[in-house]
């Protein structure tokens, strides 16, 4: 994943490609919403709102950035 390119771009979604590790946690081929955390992206990690509802630090080469119409975010974002 593009860390600096997620960074600069405030993009607010990835789709999950992996989850070894973390499958409680992540579903493969699901979208998550991403919130800045530029020390985390510094670290190559992503803050990610998981199956929990709660925002943690996973692996970005988990995830693969994604464009969202705003459309499409706001109602993601929401739910």
């Amino acid at each position: 994943i593009g860390l600096t390119m997620l960074a600069e771009s405030r993009l607010d979604f990835v789709v999950c490609v992996r989850n070894e590790g973390f499958e409680a946690s992540l579903a493969v081929r699901k979208l998550y919403r991403v919130l800045p955390d530029d020390e985390a992206a510094s670290r190559s990690l992503l803050r990610v709102v998981d199956e929990t509802g709660e925002d943690y630090l996973y692996p970005s080469g988990l995830f693969a950035t994604v464009a969202v119409p705003a459309e499409a975010a706001e109602a993601l974002a929401a739910g």
